[in-house]
C-alpha cells in the first residue's frame, strides 16, 4: 500500500492525478480535487526525506514542481469549466435535469442560484471556493446562455485564483511542518474555511420588511 501511495504522490504520476481529478470535479462535484491539490502541494514544499515514510518509486525520483503544479491546476479547472459551459450551451435541459437528480448540486444551486444570478465576475471567483459552487456555475452559465467572452475570462481568473491558495496552504504548510500528515490535514481545514466563508458571502443578504403604511 505504502509503495503504491508513494508512486503516486512523485513526479510525474502526481500531476496526472491532479489533472484528472481537476478535470472531473466539475461533472462529479464528490471528488476531492481540492485534497489532491494540497497534498500536491504539501509534498512539493517538502523534502525526499520526511514525505512521511513514503518510498519514492526510484532513486531518482523527484518531489512535484511548485510551478508545473499550478500550471497543470489552473489549465486543468479552466478547461473542465469550458467543457461543462459548451456541454450545457447545447444541452441545457438535460444538465437541469442532471443538477435535479444529485443532491449536492441541487443544495448548492439553492445556495448560490440567487446570488449568481445577480451576475458579476466576482462571484464566478467566489463561487469556485464554494462545495460545488464550481459546477453550478459553469453549467449555470451554458444552460442559461451566458455569452463566453461574459464568463470564460472570470473562469479563468477563478481558476488561477483557487490555484494559487490551494497550492500557496499546502506549500506554506509543507515548508513549515514538513510533508507530514499534519501539515496537510491543517492545509486542509485552511481550504475549507475558505470555502465556508464563500457561501457565506454568496448567501443572499435578508430581504427588509417593507415600510409600514399609515
Amino acid at each position: 500500500m505504502l509503495e503504491t501511495l508513494g508512486v503516486l504522490l512523485y513526479a510525474p504520476w502526481i500531476y496526472l492525478v491532479v489533472v484528472l481529478f481537476i478535470l472531473l470535479d466539475v461533472f462529479v462535484p464528490v471528488l476531492p480535487s481540492g485534497a489532491v491539490v494540497v497534498t500536491a502541494a504539501t509534498i512539493a514544499g517538502g523534502t525526499a526525506m520526511d514525505v512521511a515514510g513514503l518510498p519514492a518509486p526510484n532513486p531518482g525520483a523527484h518531489l512535484p514542481q511548485l510551478a508545473l503544479l499550478m500550471l497543470c491546476a489552473a489549465t486543468a479547472s479552466f478547461l473542465g469549466d469550458l467543457c461543462a459551459y459548451r456541454l450545457a450551451l447545447h444541452g441545457g435541459r438535460r444538465f437541469d435535469t442532471a443538477i435535479a437528480r444529485s443532491r449536492r448540486l441541487s443544495s448548492a444551486q439553492v445556495r448560490l442560484g440567487s446570488a449568481l444570478a445577480r451576475g458579476g465576475g466576482s462571484l464566478v471567483v467566489l463561487a469556485r471556493f464554494a462545495p460545488a459552487g464550481r459546477a453550478v456555475v459553469s453549467i449555470g452559465a451554458g444552460a442559461t446562455r451566458r455569452r463566453a467572452k461574459d464568463f470564460l475570462p472570470w473562469s479563468a481568473l477563478a481558476a488561477v485564483v483557487w490555484t494559487c491558495y490551494s497550492v500557496g496552504i499546502g506549500y506554506l504548510g509543507g515548508q513549515i511542518l514538513g510533508a507530514s500528515w499534519i501539515s496537510t490535514g491543517l492545509s486542509l481545514v485552511a481550504l475549507a474555511v475558505a470555502g465556508a466563508v464563500a457561501v457565506r458571502l454568496l448567501r443572499p443578504a435578508p430581504a427588509q420588511p417593507a415600510p409600514a403604511t399609515a
